[in-house]
């Protein structure tokens, strides 16, 4: 018996305009994808595209994604890019 763990995925996107999007996956190539794709993504992100991953974490469950979303979402945007950076470096 195969048992598949699904991974979810909290993640920032950097839009063509240098805004910056927190989202929430279990597929983050797809969900990328999706948001540059005319027929998919976000209200928001069809109208800031293209738009690049800066930034993302992994979790083991849904709710722990959602509640670092939810956690991000909140931050100002000089918070975040401190994030994206200190990923970045390392």
């Amino acid at each position: 018996m195969l048992i598949f763990k699904i991974m979810h995925f909290v993640y920032i996107l950097e839009c063509a305009d240098q805004s910056l999007y927190v989202g929430c996956t279990n597929n983050l190539d797809k969900r990328l994808k999706q948001h540059n794709s005319s027929k998919f993504g976000a209200h928001y992100t069809k109208l800031r595209r293209p738009v690049k991953l800066a930034y993302s974490e992994s979790f083991d469950t849904l709710i722990e994604a959602r509640r670092r979303e939810s956690e991000i979402k909140g931050w100002r945007r000089e918070k975040k890019l401190i994030l994206i950076n200190s990923k970045n470096q390392s």
